[in-house]
């Protein structure tokens, strides 16, 4: 089981979005792969939060087409410049700059902070892995077919709006 502190493993393990694994706790609400651990933290803080998160590139998320050195590159940009801002969602005021980092396949988001409280750093970490989503499915770029996590989101995206649209008969615009 993971090495977190006590009250970090309690606050992980009781959060129904959580599984537990051998190292580390995967959060279940995202489409991508997921690490989330902790550390003992200076003081009198809870613990100190190590979330990683694997992303698709572009390219990798296309389905069979080969994106553009220049899209790929801006979308990159694009994405780094949108996730400098993921720690306002959380509670913490206690961390690192985010690190995000791209191979040929893979971008990995690496966020690392500080919780004064278990529960709420557990809160942070889902917070801001569901932001981290949401800025990657931002990014999506029309005119392309998608595969893998990116297909995924899209379905969920129309699935969601349809259910809007059938559950009140109203398509989903602006209300008059």
């Amino acid at each position: 089981m993971t090495d977190c502190p006590n009250p970090v493993a309690d606050a992980l393990a009781s959060h129904d979005a959580f599984t537990a694994r051998e190292d580390a706790y995967d959060l279940e609400t995202t489409v991508f792969e997921t690490t989330v651990t902790a550390d003992e933290a200076d003081g009198k803080r809870d613990g100190r939060f190590a979330i990683t998160v694997v992303l698709p590139t572009l390219d990798a998320a296309v389905a069979d087409e080969v994106v553009a050195p220049p899209v790929e590159d801006g979308w990159f940009e694009t994405l780094e410049r949108r996730l400098a801002d993921v720690f306002t969602v959380a509670h913490t005021d206690t961390h690192d700059e985010p690190v995000v980092e791209r191979d040929d396949n893979e971008v990995r988001v690496r966020l690392e902070y500080t919780a004064w409280d278990a529960a709420e750093g557990v809160a942070d970490a889902k917070a801001l892995i569901e932001f981290v989503e949401g800025t990657f499915a931002q990014g999506i770029i029309p005119g392309y077919e998608y595969q893998a996590e990116a297909a995924t989101l899209l379905e969920n995206a129309q699935n969601r709006g349809q259910q809007a649209a059938d559950g009140d008969g109203n398509s989903g615009g602006m209300p008059m």
